[in-house]
């Protein structure tokens, strides 16, 4: 490794460190993922020469850090009993303690008693959902254990399709075990498609009514930059260049330490945080992960950002079969996938499977391995020079193909490209990738489980509208289904630091006190490389992952006690504005003229903080962090007698907020 100075060094830091990108290793597909660290196995399938598994590996998942790190900072050096503060913190963050012995019974501590079969014997009775095309991706085989059981049992299995939104969320009956508020769809809706609500959020839903927050949501365009998307826009120099700019000025760039891979990541953490455009934002980061291409790969240090900027995000809210065809078009994909390598004499498969695999029909869904090898074969020519897309007629196979129900005699070079795109079209439209795409989809917003009679709703408007997404989620916000999954999406990782700063309405503009010793970044690009080593530790670091498969949507795979922890202790971080190149506001304003007493104090900072009113017990368990005697008709100053911070914290720690 070579030694570089970081970057993103300032008084906060205020050291260089040993480069860990890792740019020129290749781990399986990835490239690298950034040296060894906690994010993502890096292995390839065992028969495409790796060492497999491919979809799920339960000892190489971006499962975090296996240690617990101490919940006991400074702010309560005077308590008599550590100990019972972190075991207060784990009661209140709803048996989390039972996280450390894995996923199965960690399901009734988010989901309720019911869900889990050891509790519930008709749930260990209950067969699972059998029909349709035996789908094997990394959700699916993750949710088909114990606790996969278990969450479907506590999840919709039917529902109706209404009008509108509003109609159906006024139909929807919330019958699941759920610690949240059953019938509160104004906070289900801002849980669901947003990185996490805040006040504005809040109001504008309340304001503009569920259908008109909506449909103004489907429309990104129509709303405007915020000072923080702004920010980003500016700052963070290199996003917005294309590859013959980043080529002529690399050398400049790279002694000022700024990479191009590197700032397409932090761009991703400043709209999920600052954006206002919060649906859309969302489908960026879903189509991340379901059209993914690593970060960080050799090769596509100049390349990776347009692949973001020109595909996924000018496609996000569009037809899916436009950003297939892009894709396939791109260099950061044809590169990663070794696509440019592939000739009619030197066949490579990556690409071409991966586009039937994890893209467009899903594993095993329709085809074999001699549609794979026939794809492979068609897809000869297309190719990378100069880090540009080109094709190579010379190197495309020239024959007859015949791939699943698309056939083409393909008889001349010269036409290859044009029978290419005519396969992508083929594929993306395909009624198995819009059932895979409704799969996916219901699971990034609705259930680990969706019903089965969602599914089925969404993949006939996929068809029906030719892969339209906003028509998609349409039908998925207009079915009781979506309404009544209340309770059934956990926050992973990343999600869960990302809804804490919008809790906390932190601010992209430094403090005036801030001072920093490094002249070539702004502080708030500083701050957003803070923030992304902070989530690569949690492993879940936007687009990061070095396999094809992009990051797991499911509770089961992120299950980690110290990860949980570590959240934790992160969100005292933000609490106390331990990210200094950021705007926060000290704990004891957060509410303004606040009540004289602890309980109702307590109340008006989960009403403001995560929407809710929390059960006696936890009211309990958290007041007593600051005091063993503490009630809640205790009097109380504005510090909540010195103990806010932890009380804050406290209510982050909460099934409360690491529910959507």
């Amino acid at each position: 490794m070579n030694e570089r100075y970081d970057p993103y060094a300032d008084s906060y830091y205020e050291a260089g460190y040993e480069d860990q990108t890792g740019r020129s290793g290749r781990a399986g597909y990835g490239g690298g993922p950034r040296g060894a660290g906690p994010r993502g196995n890096g292995s390839m399938p065992a028969d495409r020469g790796g060492s497999g598994p491919h979809f799920y590996d339960p000892n190489a998942m971006p499962r975090g850090r296996g240690d617990l790190p101490d919940i006991d900072d400074e702010d309560f050096d005077e308590e008599p009993s550590p100990w019972r503060r972190r075991a207060a913190m784990l009661a209140i963050g709803g048996g989390a303690a039972a996280l450390i012995g894995g996923g199965a019974y960690a399901v009734t501590q988010f989901f309720g008693k019911g869900a889990h079969p050891a509790t519930d014997p008709a749930a260990a009775d209950a067969p699972a959902d059998t029909t349709g095309p035996a789908y094997v991706d990394q959700n699916q085989s993750l949710m088909n254990g114990e606790a996969g059981l278990g969450i479907r049992k506590n999840t919709p299995t039917t529902g109706s399709s209404f009008g509108t939104p509003n109609d159906a969320a006024k139909a929807a009956v919330v019958k699941a075990n759920t610690v949240l508020p059953k019938k509160d769809p104004v906070r289900h809706l801002a849980s669901r498609l947003t990185f996490g609500p805040n006040t504005k959020v809040i109001s504008d839903i309340n304001k503009l009514g569920i259908n008109g927050w909506i449909d103004k949501q489907m429309k990104p365009e129509t709303i405007a930059l915020t000072r923080g998307e702004q920010k980003a826009d500016t700052e963070l120099v290199t996003y917005s260049m294309s590859y013959t700019q980043l080529k002529a000025q690399r050398d400049d760039l790279d002694k000022k330490g700024i990479h191009a891979d590197d700032q397409n990541v932090r761009y991703a953490i400043a709209k999920q945080i600052f954006s206002d455009r919060q649906l859309f934002e969302m489908m960026v980061d879903f189509f991340n992960d379901y059209l993914h291409v690593a970060a960080f790969h050799d090769g596509n240090e100049l390349t990776r950002a347009s692949f973001d900027r020109d595909v996924i995000r000018k496609y996000a809210m569009g037809d899916y079969v436009d950003m297939f065809v892009a894709a396939n078009k791109h260099p950061a994909l044809l590169v990663y996938l070794d696509q440019q390598d592939s000739t009619k004499d030197k066949i490579n498969e990556n690409l071409a499977r991966e586009n039937l695999e994890l893209y467009t029909v899903g594993a095993f869904n329709g085809y074999n391995e001699t549609d794979v090898r026939q794809a492979a074969m068609l897809q000869t020519g297309r190719g990378v020079r100069d880090n540009q897309y080109v094709y190579r007629p010379e190197q495309h196979y020239v024959g007859p193909v015949k791939i699943m129900g698309f056939s083409h005699p393909n008889g001349d070079a010269a036409g290859g490209e044009a029978v290419q795109e005519a396969y992508f079209r083929y594929l993306a439209l395909h009624p198995n990738t819009a059932r895979y795409m409704a799969q996916n989809l219901a699971t990034r917003f609705v259930s680990d489980v969706p019903p089965k009679t969602l599914v089925d709703a969404m993949a006939k408007t996929y068809v029906d509208k030719k892969s339209n997404i906003p028509a998609v989620l349409m039908t998925m916000l207009s079915r009781t289904e979506f309404w009544e999954s209340v309770g059934q999406k956990v926050r992973r990782p990343g999600e869960y630091l990302t809804a804490t700063y919008r809790a906390l309405d932190i601010g992209a503009d430094a403090p005036a006190t801030f001072t920093s010793s490094n002249t070539n970044m702004s502080p708030m690009v500083q701050g957003l490389g803070d923030i992304m080593r902070k989530l690569e530790e949690f492993g879940h670091a936007p687009m990061e992952l070095p396999t094809p498969n992009g990051y797991a949507d499911v509770y089961v795979a992120w299950t980690s006690a110290g990860t949980m922890v570590n959240q934790w202790n992160d969100a005292y971080t933000a609490i106390t504005g331990g990210r200094r190149q950021f705007t926060w506001a000290k704990p004891e304003t957060l509410i303004a003229n606040p009540p004289a007493t602890a309980g109702a104090y307590l109340d008006a900072l989960t009403k403001k903080l995560i929407n809710v009113t929390l059960d006696n017990d936890r009211k309990t368990a958290i007041l007593h962090i600051v005091s063993p005697t503490m009630t809640a008709a205790t009097p109380v100053d504005a510090t909540f007698n010195g103990g806010i911070a932890a009380v804050v914290r406290a209510i982050f720690a909460t099934p409360h907020h690491h529910l959507r």
